[in-house]
């Protein structure tokens, strides 16, 4: 008892750290942006009472009793993120179904608003903590950008080396973090009491009613308050459920009230430290600290988010949404802590043009909540056919437990779209052309599958031919990986043109990623012997499995097929697509097709296979 309490406790301190970094920053510019004078938002009693009432209700409704209470429900095998939703929702209606491919679709651009997250969240958050240099001395502005930079640079630097040494740092310093966030509201809450008036919704309400349509622009800025909600259901299979509820309920919820009604507070009493309400909370003396503290807690932030971009890139490559690439795993005991250097440093450049390109985060702001409140949208939506299609749940109980979310998430979702011209096209652009490369790529494979099919030997008729006149057997044995539904691989016909030999025993390996995040070691594999030496290997992994054939080629011995490594060779053959214009795609998007597929990195690197043991032939597909 006293073990699963001290793994509860760790596992919560964790979540801390990792999960509500995001959320628990945005105090830094939330307010401050609200009421920037360009939104037309007078800062009077009465708006104030009613932003800091949208932000509280915003964070028990759209967190607190969506995220925290139903969505961690949905979960695909303990796993989250809208991939995994995506997943189960996809699972959950049959691949005939008119609602297949419009989830498909809703999925793909809720992951591709995610990547424009992604960007935004590192800039907005580093460039806001330093602002606060700017508060303790103008004359430090000029360097604001600058230092922003060298952090940013310095921060993806080193995601090489993992997180798994300074990860242990993280969750101690966000629980200081969130400590002065509620040490500084209580602060100033005791100082005018008079803001918890604003625990009362009615404010809310009357708030919007009486500004009319300056309050729903506003509306797009109070969003700022809830960014990061996505983070704690992405990583649910890290922590589990009930770590990531109780370090929302005991420490992040609790903080981040007291912050924003000591703001509010601070702001009833000295209207004029609206400039920067954060770094006023506590007076001069605090500033200094409140920068190195803040950029701690930013920097951890961004860290969640890279890590995410990690995951989320590795998903994708599994369910066949983007081309193979190089991933590099940083720790010998996380299996989830991965590196992926293409996405590491594609990253860096678009957000370091996004910090340069904006200068404030009063200006990225406007970039900011876009691309949140669309992934909050898509995961309703998808929560829907979950619990109606999987769960089986009366429809008038899924209407009511998703149709009160989908409201809010339209509103929140067209009050972000004003800002589409004030930074909001950035996200959207750069989920606009992912989602357009996730989707070739799709159809890319689908077009290069049924090419193959078409042109597929079917291997069991090939094998009997073959062996009534035999090729000479060599020793070893010659593993050829094979795609699903294949005929037989253009390797081994390769290998038999020009070599004229056929190895004593002979394996194809067929490896199959399904819609769900893990498959158990037990179900990994399947063999069906096809007589004369030669075997069909039928391996299954689950979208978040980590594919290592020479794992998987251990665990055939259990079924009586044993290897050694250094008399077994891997056959791959290794295709370059040729495009052929009006054959399913536009001519554009065939050539982008083709372009990814000569860029992809091969099968061996993705599988894990010793590359000395490869043999890569070449082959020709026309899509």
């Amino acid at each position: 008892m006293t073990d699963k309490k001290s793994s509860l406790a760790a596992l919560t301190l964790a979540a801390v750290g990792i999960v509500y970094g995001d959320i628990g920053t945005s105090p830094l510019y939330t307010l401050k942006t609200i009421f920037d004078p360009d939104h037309g938002l007078v800062l009077n009693e009465a708006n104030l009472l009613g932003v800091v009432s949208l932000i509280f209700w915003g964070l028990t409704i759209v967190v607190s009793l969506k995220y925290v209470t139903l969505v961690l429900r949905a979960d695909n095998r303990g796993e989250g993120g809208i991939m995994a939703l995506m997943a189960l929702a996809l699972n959950s209606v049959s691949k005939r179904s008119g609602w297949h491919f419009p989830l498909l679709v809703l999925g793909v651009l809720g992951a591709t608003m995610f990547y424009g997250d992604s960007v935004v969240t590192p800039a907005i958050s580093v460039l806001s903590a330093m602002e606060g240099l700017e508060v303790a001395t103008p004359a430090l502005a000029p360097y604001v950008v600058p230092l922003t930079i060298v952090v940013l640079v310095l921060l993806y630097s080193v995601q090489r080396h993992g997180t798994a040494g300074i990860g242990r740092f993280f969750g101690p310093i966000m629980v200081l973090w969130f400590a002065a966030l509620a040490a500084m509201g209580l602060v100033n809450i005791v100082e005018r009491p008079d803001i918890l008036r604003a625990l009362n919704p009615l404010h809310a309400v009357y708030f919007m009613i009486d500004n009319g349509f300056i309050a729903f622009v506003g509306l797009g800025a109070v969003v700022l308050a809830f960014t990061g909600a996505e983070a704690l259901y992405a990583d649910m299979g890290h922590f589990g459920k009930k770590p990531i509820r109780m370090a929302w309920f005991m420490v992040a919820f609790p903080a981040l009230a007291l912050n924003y009604f000591g703001q509010g507070a601070l702001l009833l009493h000295a209207p004029e430290a609206i400039s920067n309400p954060f770094f006023q909370q506590l007076g001069s003396w605090s500033i200094y600290p409140l920068v190195v503290l803040a950029t701690m807690a930013t920097v951890i932030a961004s860290q969640a988010t890279i890590s995410g971009t990690f995951s989320m890139t590795k998903q994708a490559i599994a369910l066949g949404l983007l081309p193979r690439m190089r991933v590099m795993h940083t720790s010998e005991h996380q299996i989830g802590q991965i590196y992926i250097p293409a996405v590491n440093w594609l990253q860096l450049i678009v957000v370091l043009i996004a910090v340069v390109g904006f200068g404030s985060s009063d200006a990225l702001a406007g970039a900011y909540g876009i691309a949140v409140s669309a992934t909050m949208l898509a995961t309703t939506i998808l929560t829907f056919f979950v619990i109606r299609y999987r769960w089986h749940l009366p429809l008038p109980v899924c209407i009511a437990a998703t149709g009160f979310f989908l409201v809010i998430d339209v509103l929140l979702f067209s009050a972000c779209t004003l800002k589409l011209f004030h930074g909001g096209w950035m996200p959207l652009l750069l989920g606009t052309a992912l989602f357009t490369i996730m989707l070739t790529w799709r159809t890319g494979r689908h077009l290069v599958f049924l090419n193959l099919q078409k042109h597929a030997i079917p291997l069991e008729d090939f094998l009997s031919s073959l062996f009534v006149a035999p090729p000479v057997r060599v020793p070893g044995t010659a593993v050829f990986l094979r795609g699903e539904s294949d005929g037989v691989p253009h390797a081994m016909l390769h290998n038999l043109s020009h070599n004229k030999v056929l190895h004593e025993r002979v394996v194809f390996l067929t490896v199959h990623i399904l819609e769900e995040p893990y498959v158990a070691p037990e179900n990994q594999v399947r063999i069906t012997d096809l007589g004369h030496q030669c075997y069909q290997v039928n391996v299954s992994y689950g979208f978040k499995d980590e594919p290592d054939i020479p794992v998987i080629l251990d665990q055939c011995a259990g079924y009586g097929l044993t290897f050694e490594m250094m008399e077994t060779s891997f056959f791959i053959a290794r295709q370059t697509v040729i495009s052929a214009p009006q054959q399913g795609m536009a001519p554009w998007r065939e050539h982008l097709f083709v372009a990814m597929s000569r860029n992809a990195r091969a099968a061996a690197d993705y599988y894990q296979i010793p590359p000395n043991r490869v043999i890569e032939l070449g082959t020709q597909v026309e899509i």
